[in-house]
């Protein structure tokens, strides 16, 4: 049953990373939500439906009922953080006066605009 997750998981992170980046078109530079928030939002609901004994699992529950309480755990989860995380991220913008810099300074790249020096002797 794990290959079974992890495949479809994999299937769905990648998918995940193509519609994050290329049609909804935010910058995700570490794919956070498209492999951490899709993989295991999918390997929750995935363990309600393969807790049942008729699958191999360990719970003689039904999969409806296991799946229902995975779905609300999932969905709990991601208000949660994401609440938690635009709250984290307005303080640091008020204590910090923003989280961007300049549109200049972002053309030219960070290490020139910010620190005036170059990552790279090229």
């Amino acid at each position: 049953m794990g290959f079974v997750m992890g495949f479809v998981a994999g299937v769905a992170c990648f998918n995940a990373i193509g519609v994050c980046k290329h049609h909804l078109g935010y910058d995700d530079s570490f794919d956070t939500f498209g492999l951490h928030g899709m993989g295991g939002s999918v390997g929750s609901l995935l363990t309600g439906v393969f807790a049942s004994t008729s699958l191999g699992g360990f719970e003689d529950i039904a999969i409806t009922n296991q799946l229902w309480i995975q779905f609300k755990s999932v969905v709990f989860t991601i208000l949660y953080y994401s609440i938690a995380t635009f709250a984290i991220l307005k303080v640091v913008g008020l204590l910090t006066g923003g989280l961007r810099v300049e549109p200049e300074v972002e053309q030219i790249g960070l290490d020139s605009g910010e620190h005036n020096e170059r990552a790279y002797n090229l």
